[in-house]
């Protein structure tokens, strides 16, 4: 519920999108004295594909998003888009691959992508978790990303259950294992030491936000706008624990 909440909370007054899922939040609505479009993906218990009612990212919030992306384009005001972010993970399931999820997925991603591209500042703010393919479809194209400081703010490729299953390790083996790799750590610090954040802040009610805590972010948001200089994503590559790829690239540019 955590996406619900800071989506209403910060698009108090705006004006609702209508015709997408019902698992989708869509709102025109002003930031500052900017007019931006707030996206979030919500639970819906009535959702038509049961694997996708507990927040997952599946066929119709994939489309949805796409949908929703291209119209604030088709508006041509280049109007910021604010994704909030608590997403449990893609929607897995038989139906859901044999309809195309990676083709629904990939559509959202595209569409941030090609709004980021043609100058809509695009900003993510983490709330809740921001895993796996749903991720990558709502909040990881954004030109910002925006953490709450939170043991259940958390950024990866699955959930750790799932990954000891995968790396055939128990969970306890795995949190070990992530206090001395970052890259698979769950805590939003270790996300952070990646230098894929742009900033991180601290609330007092992250579940029900008040109103302090809105304004607090509602500002964070406006200078994270105000900062966006160029349409690609190399901000991300300044950090320590991405001196490898930073000279990866480097090397490709000089070969290349």
């Amino acid at each position: 519920m955590r996406g619900l909440q800071w989506f209403n909370a910060l698009s108090a007054g705006a004006t609702p999108v209508e015709g997408l899922p019902n698992s989708l939040k869509v709102a025109d609505g002003v930031l500052g004295e900017q007019a931006v479009r707030f996206i979030a993906v919500v639970t819906d218990a009535q959702n038509r594909f049961p694997r996708a009612r507990n927040g997952e990212v599946g066929l119709l919030e994939g489309w949805g998003l796409a949908k929703a992306v291209d119209e604030a384009i088709a508006c041509g005001d280049k109007r910021p888009l604010i994704a909030i972010v608590d997403v449990p993970s893609q929607a897995y399931g038989r139906r859901e691959e044999a309809l195309g999820i990676h083709q629904a997925l990939a559509a959202a991603a595209d569409s941030y992508a090609r709004a980021r591209l043609a100058g809509h500042p695009v900003i993510a703010l983490l709330v809740g978790k921001a895993m796996s393919g749903a991720f990558l479809a709502h909040g990881y194209q954004a030109n910002r990303l925006i953490a709450l400081r939170d043991p259940g703010v958390m950024v990866h490729a699955m959930g750790k259950a799932s990954a000891a299953r995968v790396t055939l390790r128990s969970v306890e083996e795995l949190e070990a294992l992530a206090a001395s790799v970052p890259p698979m750590a769950y805590d939003i610090e270790s996300y952070a030491s990646l230098g894929l954040l742009w900033e991180t802040l601290s609330v007092s009610q992250i579940e029900q936000p008040m109103a302090d805590d809105v304004a607090r972010v509602g500002d964070c948001l406006v200078s994270a706008i105000k900062d966006i200089d160029t349409p690609d994503l190399s901000s991300r590559l300044g950090a320590t624990n991405r001196a490898a790829s930073s000279h990866v690239r480097q090397l490709l540019r000089e070969q290349w």
